[in-house]
Parts: C-alpha cells; sequence; structure tokens
C-alpha cells in the first residue's frame, strides 16, 4: 500500500504515472465503490459512476493541492458525481428497488440460512426510503449512517458548514422514519 505522498510522487513522473493511478485505484476501488453504491443502489449505476470519477481523478490529480487526504479528495469527487448523475437521471424517484414480495421469493427459494424476513422487509424499506431523498440529503445520510463520516470531515469533503450536514441529515432521519412508519 502506497502513501499519498508516494502516490503523487510517482504520478507526477512521466514514465509512472499509469502505475501510480493503478496503485491508487487498487487501494480505493472497493472503498468508494461501496460509498456510490449506498448513494444510488444500483450496480450498473455504480459502475459508471465509479469509472466516471476515475476519469474525472486522472484528469484532475495534478491538481490536486493536498489540503486534505487523497482519499477524501477522491470521496468528494465520488459524491459529486453521483450527486450529477442522480440529477441528470432524475433518480430521486425512480429507483428500481425490489418490491417486498420479490424479497419473499428470494427467501423462500433460498436454502441458504436467511436473516429473518423482518429484517430483510426492514432492510427494503429503508433503501426505499433512502431512495426516495433529495439527493444531497441522500448522499449526508449515506456518509453519516454507513460510514460515520463525521460531520467535520463532510464538511471538508462536501464544501459545506458542519451546520447545514446536521440539518439535512436530521430531515433525512425524518423523511425515512416517516416512510417507514407509512409503509409498515
Amino acid at each position: 500500500m502506497k502513501s499519498d505522498t508516494e502516490i503523487l510522487t510517482l504520478y507526477a513522473q512521466e514514465s509512472t504515472k499509469e502505475l501510480a493511478f493503478i496503485a491508487l485505484i487498487n487501494q480505493t476501488q472497493k472503498k468508494l465503490y461501496a460509498v456510490i453504491f449506498r448513494i444510488l443502489q444500483d450496480h450498473n449505476d455504480t459502475d459508471d459512476v465509479l469509472q466516471d470519477t476515475y476519469i474525472k481523478v486522472w484528469r484532475s490529480l495534478h491538481t490536486f493541492k493536498g489540503d486534505s487526504a487523497l482519499y477524501s479528495w477522491l470521496y468528494r469527487i465520488a459524491t459529486n458525481t453521483c450527486f450529477t448523475f442522480i440529477q441528470k437521471k432524475k433518480l430521486t424517484h425512480t429507483l428500481d428497488l425490489p418490491n417486498d414480495d420479490e424479497i419473499l421469493s428470494h427467501a423462500q427459494m433460498s436454502n441458504a440460512v436467511m436473516p429473518d424476513i423482518n429484517q430483510l422487509l426492514l432492510i427494503s424499506l429503508l433503501e426505499k426510503a433512502i431512495s426516495q431523498l433529495p439527493a444531497k440529503q441522500r448522499i449526508v445520510f449515506c456518509m453519516r449512517y454507513y460510514d460515520e463520516t463525521p460531520y467535520s470531515t463532510m464538511a471538508q469533503i462536501l464544501l459545506t458548514s458542519e451546520g447545514a450536514l446536521k440539518a439535512s441529515y436530521h430531515h433525512a432521519v425524518k423523511k425515512i422514519e416517516t416512510f417507514i412508519l407509512n409503509h409498515i
């Protein structure tokens, strides 16, 4: 595993630029994929956005100033790319998530040890509720709930104030609670 400094040093040299970028991808791909997937909740869209993220990184890595960790910078690009993708595709209300019948059918067909069916239904409701959030609230909720990202780090990544993030998270939680209570 290479440090940020090692990657940037290698990237600055034309002969090792591609090696540095490959190392960066290898070190960050799984984590960024998880972040993007939590926001978009679709593997094909996640693949597209992850690819777009790395294209943006390739084109602008030379502008990285080192004000934050390299991963924080990548995280910011990934979340902004998600936001742009959501806006373009109008995914706020059209995500194709499995319905309760599909989850029950899958659970009944599986011979593997499955979590409690109520737990699966609750997870499905949570995913549906998240998909109904406005893009910014969805990103803030996913960063805080799934990644447990501190507000101070989120403020650096999303270039906004901690107060605005706390308000967005609070509104997201209330909307999710209302959605789940209305669908139980």
